[in-house]
C-alpha cells in the first residue's frame, strides 16, 4: 500500500525518504516487508502521501510474528486461503509436515544459535501453520519429498521414526498427496532446488523459493508458469503415492 501511494505520488524511493527522513534502503524492507514501520515512519509519510489517514490505517493491521522469518511473512499470509499448495523439498522436511521433535532439531543447528525463547516462538508459529492440513479440508496439499530427507536420520533413530509415523498419518487424509522421489533417478526436473506454489481463491498462482536468510515471492506468470511445468514433471518422475507409502514403511521398518 505504501509503495502504491508513493508511486501515485510521484516519489522515488530516494526522495520519499528524504522528505520523511529515512534512508531509501528503510522505505524499501518496508515495502517489501522485511521491516516494521515505526510510530515516526508512519506520521511522517501521512502528510507527504495526501494526509487522507490511508498509512496509519494500513499500519494498524500489521503484526509482528517472531516465529516467522520475516522474508516467509507474505508466503505465509498466502497459505492461509490458498486452494492449492504444491511443495517441493529436498533439504528438509518442508514445515507443515515436521513433527515438533524434528522442528526443534532444525532449530538447535540454527546459527547464530536460538535462545530458549526464539526456539518455542518459532514452534508455536509452525504448530499453527500445520493445522491448515485439518482445517481447510477443501485445500488440496502435494507434497513430494526426496528419500534422502528419511534416510539422515536428522534428531537421531527416534525422531525419524515419530517422523515417519507422521507423515503416514497425514498421507491418509483426502486433501493430501504424498509423494517420494527415490534417492536412485536417472532424470530429475527438480535439480534448480526446492520450491512452493500456490493458487488462491482467485485462481491466481504464485511461487516461493527460498535462500540462506532470504526468499522471493514471485508473481510473474512466465516464471511461475515455468516453475509449474518442473513440478508437474516432477509428479510423474516420483514414486505414485501407493508407492511412497510402501517406501516410507519400509524405511521405517528397517530402523
Amino acid at each position: 500500500m505504501l509503495q502504491a501511494l508513493r508511486e501515485h505520488a510521484g516519489l522515488s524511493r530516494e526522495e520519499f525518504g528524504r522528505r520523511i527522513q529515512y534512508s531509501k534502503h528503510t522505505v524499501e524492507s518496508v515495502e517489501l516487508g522485511r521491516r516494521m514501520p515505526d510510530t515516526l515512519f508512519v506520521e511522517r509519510s501521512e502528510p507527504v502521501l495526501g494526509d487522507t489517514g490511508a498509512v496509519r490505517r494500513g499500519a494498524e493491521h500489521l503484526e509482528r510474528r517472531p516465529g516467522l522469518a520475516s522474508w516467509f511473512r507474505k508466503w505465509a499470509h498466502k497459505e492461509k486461503t490458498a486452494i492449492t499448495l504444491y511443495t517441493y523439498e529436498c533439504r528438509m522436511i518442508p514445515g507443515l509436515l515436521q513433527t515438533e521433535a524434528y522442528g526443534r532439531q532444525l532449530f538447535a543447528d540454527e546459527l547464530p544459535p536460538l535462545d530458549d525463547k526464539q526456539v518455542e516462538a518459532q514452534w508455536v508459529e509452525r504448530a499453527k501453520r500445520q493445522r491448515l492440513l485439518r482445517e481447510r479440508p477443501n485445500t488440496a496439499f502435494s507434497f513430494i519429498l526426496e528419500e534422502q530427507l528419511f534416510l539422515r536420520q536428522t534428531g537421531g533413530v527416534a525422531v525419524t521414526r515419530e517422523l515417519i509415523d507422521h507423515i503416514l498419518e497425514v498421507a491418509r487424509l483426502r486433501n493430501v498427496e504424498i509423494q517420494i522421489m527415490p534417492l536412485l533417478r536417472e532424470s530429475h526436473a527438480g535439480l534448480h532446488g526446492a520450491v512452493q506454489l500456490l493458487e488462491t481463491p482467485e485462481n491466481k498462482w504464485f511461487a516461493y523459493t527460498e535462500a540462506p536468510e532470504s526468499g522471493q515471492l514471485i508473481s510473474e506468470a512466465k516464471v511461475v508458469s515455468v516453475l509449474q511445468q518442473r513440478y508437474a514433471r516432477m509428479r510423474s518422475q516420483a514414486l505414485t503415492p501407493e508407492d511412497s507409502v510402501s517406501l516410507l514403511q519400509r524405511i521405517r521398518g528397517a530402523l
